[in-house]
């Protein structure tokens, strides 16, 4: 009887394979409500273009925080959260030539493959084998280690001085807040704006529009800590909308004609209302929050206003010109970091960031 015989490289493949995969700490979603901070196995590269990164620092969205509410039925339970990072890479696949290991990486929460026909007109987001998938339907970045397909267009490498803090921030809210919020508002030199909502996006928002000489910025909020900070950022104007009439404020800060645009930066029906009462004749109405309860669509009084609405996703298209800002020092997104947490102290970060109306947070930074 013929004996099969094992190569020296074959053997000690073998014998890998038969040992148990690495593990790692993650925070995970276990349905609405539900997450642990929890050992679960360290990823390995599945394609040959993958990355895997060993995060250095990441933070809490607030599309985390609708994920724990159940608004986003894609997140199924079990998936590691996260979509934001900066790390240093560990291994890369063969097809992977412009990243090596030990490249210290801005994580993109959008993940493109860069040539298909959304990714060519500029959809990012609806990469047909990507998009948003970290932290959604791939494991995220609320973990010691994370996989990244189509790392070449997915990770931006970044100096090795950059601060990590102000970087984090390019991950995500800062290109959503600019493509959804002042891109597809159309802000322009002379416009005023109207800023629903002074959370991370919403502050985001009022730095990015800045860039673009607006007339004046007006940000809207019940929090007055956010909305102090608001006007140290710039804002020309801030209205309590639990104090005061919004919609009276806006219209007086405006000669009654309110406002060129208005930005929904919180995911509510009140906040997407106060847009359509504020709105000026030929206005935009630019959607950035999450929504995970209907909204009315008040065309009986805006059907002969010529206002434009747009949604979108963000598609990170910005992100390489906002590092470059950001490097420049003409835009400074590390203000908006209020509290620091080891990656370990996950869950207590979490309840911080949740709570940010007694804990004044804005991004909560973790640390691995």
């Amino acid at each position: 009887m013929a004996l099969d015989i094992l190569s020296p490289a074959s053997a000690a493949a073998a014998s890998q394979s038969e040992q148990p995969p690495a593990q790692m700490m993650a925070l995970v979603f276990h349905g609405p409500g539900l997450r642990a901070w929890e050992s679960r196995p360290r990823p390995v590269l599945r394609a040959v273009g993958d990355a895997v990164v060993r995060i250095t620092t990441s933070t809490i969205c607030g599309t985390d925080l609708h994920i724990l509410k159940g608004d986003v039925p894609s997140v199924t339970p079990g998936r590691v959260l996260g979509h934001e990072g900066v790390g240093v890479i560990e291994s890369v696949g063969d097809a992977v030539t412009s990243l090596a290991v030990g490249d210290r990486v801005l994580v993109s929460c959008i993940t493109a493959c860069g040539t298909c026909d959304t990714c060519l007109r500029g959809m990012r987001s609806h990469c047909r084998t990507g998009g948003w998938i970290l932290g959604n339907t791939i494991d995220g970045t609320q973990a010691e280690f994370v996989r990244i397909p189509h790392a070449e267009t997915s990770l931006y490498k970044v100096p090795a001085d950059a601060d990590a803090e102000a970087l984090v921030m390019l991950s995500d809210i800062f290109p959503t807040a600019y493509e959804c919020g002042v891109v597809n508002g159309r802000v322009s030199p002379g416009d005023t704006v109207a800023i629903i909502g002074a959370g991370p996006i919403g502050l985001a928002a009022l730095l990015t529009a800045r860039l673009l000489s607006p007339m004046s910025v007006f940000v809207i909020d019940r929090d007055s800590h956010r909305l102090d900070v608001a006007t140290s950022l710039g804002a020309t104007a801030v209205v309590n909308s639990g104090t005061s009439d919004v919609v009276a404020a806006v219209l007086a800060l405006t000669g009654g004609a309110g406002v060129d645009v208005a930005i929904e930066a919180v995911g509510s029906p009140d906040a997407f209302d106060t847009c359509q009462a504020i709105v000026a004749a030929g206005g935009r109405i630019a959607n950035v929050g999450v929504h995970g309860a209907p909204v009315t669509l008040h065309l009986e009084k805006l059907w002969d206003r010529n206002v434009m609405l747009t949604t979108r996703l963000v598609d990170t298209v910005s992100t390489a010109m906002l590092l470059k800002l950001m490097t420049a020092g003409h835009l400074q997104p590390a203000p908006l970091a209020t509290h620091r947490f080891p990656l370990a102290d996950v869950m207590a970060a979490y309840d911080t960031f949740g709570d940010a109306g007694r804990t004044s947070a804005l991004k909560v930074i973790l640390n691995g």
